[in-house]
């Protein structure tokens, strides 16, 4: 199963956060994929009263909507599916999506690469039940509750510092089980079976009311990093 995790321009999709909040799921690995949306409708642009999208795309395209499109009512909705069935049946309505779904739903590109990045991309997970075995570049997902008192987050994040172990990613939301408690979401260069993040993870353990490693996998690279490994090969020959 996938799991759309965050966006490069977006940010995170929070329904995936609580989904590990709420359920004993497990990350196997990530994948991170370019997105190019395009503005889906049967009439062309200034004809254009309504645009219907998930929130995401939204965002990602906010800029664009408010040069080309600054006076038509933007109306969120539960998937891109749903958007493209509402853009084809509303007299004057679009969607934003992809040009592939521009077939599928019988719909009209009217602007292709919307997106306000050109490196816009989203991550994906990858939900199972195996580990995934180190591979060298290797990324762990924790998710810990600390105790309400002074500097307990602190407590937790310090041992990570002092192993010299990365955390490209930290955030929160609320857990739902009591008023203002809160999930702790960290992802941290290296696996689980590597001796700094197991150390770690012993040192902030007693500092934590609750802690799960959410998995240990590849860390996928970037189409930016990909784009430089291949300049880089070809300069080698």
């Amino acid at each position: 199963m996938y799991k759309r995790q965050e966006n490069s321009t977006g940010g995170t999709v929070h329904l995936t956060l609580d989904a590990f909040i709420e359920h004993p799921c497990a990350i196997c690995s990530e994948i991170l994929l370019p997105i190019n949306l395009a503005l889906l409708s049967n009439h062309p642009l200034a004809e254009i009263r309504k645009v219907y999208s998930h929130p995401q795309p939204f965002l990602q395209a906010n800029n664009w909507l408010r040069q080309n499109l600054p006076h038509v009512e933007r109306i969120e909705v539960d998937s891109t599916t749903q958007a493209m069935v509402k853009a084809r049946e509303e007299p004057f309505g679009a969607a934003i999506g992809s040009e592939i779904a521009a077939e599928e739903y019988q719909l009209s590109v009217q602007s292709r690469n919307i997106q306000d990045s050109q490196d816009n991309t989203t991550r994906f997970l990858v939900i199972g039940r195996t580990d995934t075995r180190a591979c060298g570049d290797d990324k762990t997902s924790l998710m810990f509750s600390v105790k309400d008192r002074p500097g307990a987050l602190l407590r937790v994040l310090q041992p990570f510092e002092q192993l010299g172990v990365n955390l490209s990613k930290l955030e929160s939301r609320p857990t739902k089980r009591r008023a203002w408690e809160q999930a702790f979401f960290v992802d941290a260069d290296g696996h689980r079976d590597d001796p700094q993040i197991q150390q770690a993870i012993e040192a902030i353990e007693p500092h934590c009311e609750s802690l799960r490693i959410l998995g240990s996998y590849p860390r996928e690279k970037s189409p930016a990093e990909l784009e430089a490994l291949q300049r880089e090969a070809h300069k080698q020959g």
